[in-house]
């Protein structure tokens, strides 16, 4: 699972240098060349002149909070009950 806000290509200002990877013949995805970090997603295809970025990658994650599903289709079986599991802030006590 990963949360994506998509914005205009024009409205985004990207400081460093992403590693890009054509993984299919519209979409493009790009890396921190660095750790790794999955960053930006774009479809030519079907998001022509925007760029989907992965909200866990900004400074401020509060600003963006999901307001939807989507690709529901392809989830987990378990994904539905997901939100209800225990949650601890740090790893649980063995």
């Amino acid at each position: 699972m990963v949360g994506w806000a998509l914005f205009r290509e024009d409205m985004v200002t990207v400081t460093g240098k992403a590693v890009s990877y054509q993984s299919s013949e519209n979409v493009t995805r790009e890396f921190c060349g660095t750790c790794g970090t999955g960053l930006f997603y774009r479809n030519s295809a079907f998001f022509p002149g925007m760029v989907d970025i992965q909200t866990a990658t900004l400074d401020d994650q509060s600003v963006l909070p999901p307001t939807i599903h989507v690709q529901f289709a392809e989830a987990a079986p378990w994904m539905a009950g997901a939100h209800e599991l225990p949650k601890f802030e740090r790893y649980p006590e063995h």
